[in-house]
C-alpha cells in the first residue's frame, strides 16, 4: 500500500500563477482565452508581495557556494559536497548522479551531458561535449535495411536509436581537470538514496506517468523490450506517486561499480560487457570496443555580445548552442526595451528570430568531424542579414536558410553550482526524448538515451547517420559574461524550447531590469514547427515532405489576450498552453563582481531548488 502525502498535491490548475499585472500591460488574461470579463476564472490566484513582482518568489543570495538544481535534494547533495571541500564539478557530478535516479525523466547515465566551467585560477571558460557516436561497424545503408522500406526516421524507442552513452566519460573527464574529492564520496549520496529511496517529487511523478502512457503506446505500434524499464520504475502496474518512498538497487550497484573501478567501469568493464551483450541481442551493432574508444571533447565556448556589455556564450555543434547566438544577433538590431514585455512586438520578434535561426539548425549543425559549421553564422553582419528579412507587421510565411560565407519533446536536466573560490559549472544532461529509448539492461537500473533518433537518413544531409559519428544535439548549457567578466550561469531544459529559452531570459535580465527569478518565472512562448535537422536536405532526392514553415507559437497564460489576438491578426498560429510543460525548467547562478555574493534561482515548472551557504 502507497502512503501518499497529499501536501504534495495540488487542485490549482497548471499555469494559473504565471498572469502577472506587469507581463499582461495591467490587465492578466484568464486562463482560457475563451473566457469574458463576465465570465472570468474564479479559481485562486497569486498572493501579494512587499517587493517585486507578485507572481515570483525572491531570488537566493549567500556568499560562499550556492547550488540549484531540478530536485531538493539533489540541491542539498550538491551543497553538502561544497561543504566537504569539493570543488563545484565535484559538486555538479554528485547532483547530476542523484538527478538520474530522482528524475529518471530528465536525465541518467544512459544519457549524455554537456558543460561549461568558468575556472577562477585561468580566467578562462572550458566546454566539454559529452555525446556519444553511432556504431562503427554499421552504415547509413545497412541501417536503412533494419528499419524497413517504408522508413522515413529513425523510430523513438528500441536499439536504433541508441548512441553511446558520454555521461560517466564526462565526469570523469571533468573531475581529472577540476575535481578534489575522490569519487566514492561524490557519488556516495546518489547510491544511498537509491539504496534506501526517496520521496517522488510531485512534477516528477507527473512525467513518470506521461512516459508510461508513452511507453503503452509505443509498445503498440513498435516492437522493443520494456520489461526492465518496468519493473524498474513501474512494478506496481503504475507511476510512483507524489511522496512515495521510491528505490533503485540496481543503479545504486551500477554506481557503485563506477565509484570503485572509475571510468572503465563503465566502457570496459563489467557494465560495458552487461550492456553491449544485452544490446546486441536486441539488434544493436554496437560492440565493446565501440564503448572503450568513446571520449569525450573539450570544446572552445563562443559568445557573442548582445547591448549593455552582456554575452552570451554557448557550446559549438553538434549542440544547438549557436541557435541562441544567432537569435541574439539577429534581436540585436531592435531595441525591444521600447515596447511592453508582453507586447505583441516583442514576442512576434522573438519568434520570427528564432524562425530564423532555426532554418540554419536544420541546414547546417551537425557533427563537426563530418560537417563543421561555418563561423560567419555567428557573425553581426549576418544578423543584420536575417534582421532585415523578418518584417515588423507581419509573420513571414517561409523562411529558408542564409548563405553564410563557408570557412575551414526533448526531456533534460540542468544544474549550476558555483563554489567559494569562483568557479561556475554549468551543466545539461539528458536521455533525449522521455526517458529514453524505453532499453534497460538487466540489473543496471538505467534507461539508454535515443539520441540516434536525431540522425537524418537523407545521405546529402550534414547531420545524415553514418559510422561513429555524434548525431545532432538539442542539451544546451549556457553561460553569461557582464564587461568581459564571468557573471552568470543559465539553463532552460525542454528540446527546441532551449535556445529561445536562453534568450527570453536574457531579454527579461537586460531589457527589462528582472531579478534573477522573475526572469525565469515569466510567462514564455515557445515556436514550434519549420524544417528540422532530422529532415531531408531541402532540394534534395529525399526532401518528400510538406514541411509547416509557420509552424504553431504556443504562449503561457501570463501573456495579455490582447496580444494573442494581434499576433494572430499578424498572421501568426498562437495556442495558449496552460500546462506549463512546452517551456522547459530554469536554473541560473549569477555572481556579484565585487561583493563576491552569489544569487540562485529556479522556478516553479519543475520540482527545483536553489540554495547556498
Amino acid at each position: 500500500m502507497r502512503k501518499i502525502s497529499s501536501f504534495l498535491a495540488s487542485g490549482i490548475a497548471a499555469g494559473a500563477l504565471i498572469a502577472s499585472p506587469a507581463l499582461a500591460q495591467n490587465n492578466p488574461p484568464p486562463l482560457n482565452p475563451a473566457d469574458t470579463a463576465e465570465n472570468a476564472t474564479q479559481g485562486i490566484g497569486a498572493g501579494a508581495r512587499p517587493v517585486g513582482a507578485d507572481w515570483s518568489r525572491s531570488p537566493v543570495a549567500a556568499p560562499h557556494g550556492m547550488a540549484a538544481t531540478a530536485h531538493p535534494l539533489a540541491t542539498q547533495i550538491a551543497l553538502d559536497i561544497l561543504k566537504a571541500g569539493g570543488s563545484a564539478v565535484d559538486a555538479a557530478i554528485a547532483a547530476n548522479a542523484a538527478l538520474g535516479l530522482m528524475e529518471p525523466t530528465g536525465n541518467g547515465i544512459g544519457g549524455d551531458l554537456f558543460a561549461i566551467i568558468y575556472d577562477p585560477k585561468t580566467d578562462k571558460l572550458y566546454g566539454i561535449n559529452g555525446s556519444g557516436r553511432s556504431p562503427s561497424g554499421q552504415t547509413l545503408d545497412q541501417l536503412k535495411e533494419k528499419l524497413g522500406p517504408d522508413a522515413t526516421a529513425i523510430p523513438p524507442v528500441g536499439p536504433l536509436p541508441i548512441t553511446i552513452p558520454g555521461t560517466v566519460d564526462a565526469w570523469f573527464d571533468m573531475h581529472d581537470r577540476f575535481g578534489k574529492l575522490p569519487m566514492t564520496e561524490i557519488l556516495a549520496p546518489a547510491i544511498t538514496y537509491a539504496r534506501e529511496g526517496h520521496p517522488v517529487a510531485p512534477v516528477i511523478a507527473m512525467y513518470l506517468d506521461r512516459s508510461l502512457a508513452a511507453y503503452e503506446a509505443r509498445l503498440k505500434r513498435f516492437d522493443f523490450d520494456f520489461d526492465n524499464a518496468r519493473a524498474t520504475w513501474f512494478a506496481d502496474g503504475d507511476a510512483p506517486e507524489p511522496g512515495e518512498m521510491f528505490k533503485n538497487p540496481d543503479l545504486a550497484s551500477t554506481l557503485e561499480r563506477i565509484a570503485r573501478n572509475g571510468r572503465d567501469e563503465y566502457y570496459e568493464g563489467k557494465t560495458a560487457r552487461i550492456i553491449v551483450d544485452y544490446l546486441r541481442e536486441q539488434g544493436s551493432a554496437f560492440t565493446l570496443a565501440d564503448f572503450a574508444n568513446h571520449d569525450s571533447e573539450w570544446v572552445d565556448v563562443s559568445c557573442v555580445t548582445y547591448r549593455k556589455g552582456y554575452e552570451l556564450c554557448e557550446l559549438p555543434p553538434n549542440s544547438q548552442g549557436f541557435a541562441a547566438l544567432q537569435m541574439v544577433n539577429i534581436l540585436k538590431n531592435v531595441d525591444l526595451s521600447q515596447w511592453e514585455r508582453g507586447s505583441p512586438q516583442v514576442i512576434h520578434y522573438i519568434t520570427e528570430a528564432k524562425r530564423l535561426a532555426f532554418e540554419d539548425v536544420a541546414r547546417f549543425y551537425a557533427d563537426p568531424d563530418f560537417a563543421a559549421a561555418p563561423q560567419a553564422l555567428l557573425s553581426d553582419a549576418y544578423g543584420r542579414d536575417r534582421f532585415a528579412l523578418i518584417d515588423p507587421e507581419r509573420a513571414t510565411p517561409t523562411f529558408g536558410p542564409g548563405e553564410p560565407k563557408l570557412e575551414g519533446e526533448g526531456d533534460t536536466t540542468y544544474l549550476t553550482v558555483a563554489d567559494k573560490d569562483g568557479m561556475m559549472v554549468s551543466l545539461i544532461q539528458s536521455n533525449y526524448r522521455g526517458m529514453g529509448g524505453g532499453l534497460v539492461a538487466p540489473g543496471l537500473g538505467f534507461m539508454f538515451q535515443d539520441r540516434g533518433e536525431l540522425f537524418s537518413l537523407d545521405p546529402e544531409h550534414p547531420n545524415a547517420y553514418a559510422p561513429s559519428k555524434r548525431p545532432f544535439h538539442t542539451i544546451i548549457p549556457a553561460f553569461v559574461k557582464k564587461d568581459g567578466k564571468p557573471f552568470m550561469t543559465l539553463g532552460l531544459m525542454g528540446g527546441g524550447m532551449q535556445p529561445q529559452g536562453h534568450v527570453q531570459i536574457l531579454i527579461n535580465l537586460v531589457d527589462y531590469g528582472m531579478n534573477l527569478q522573475e526572469a525565469g518565472d515569466a510567462a514564455r512562448l515557445m515556436h514550434d514547427g519549420g524544417r528540422q535537422p532530422t529532415d531531408a536536405l531541402a532540394g534534395s532526392a529525399a526532401d518528400t515532405v510538406d514541411i509547416d514553415n509557420l509552424g504553431v507559437l504556443m504562449v503561457e497564460p501570463g501573456i495579455p489576450l490582447a496580444t494573442v489576438e494581434a499576433l494572430r491578426a499578424m498572421g501568426h498560429n498562437v495556442e495558449v498552453e496552460t500546462t506549463g510543460i512546452p517551456f522547459g525548467g530554469y536554473q541560473a547562478i549569477a555572481r556579484d563582481a565585487e561583493s563576491g555574493v552569489y544569487v540562485g534561482a529556479t522556478e516553479m515548472r519543475k520540482d527545483g531548488q536553489a540554495s547556498g551557504y
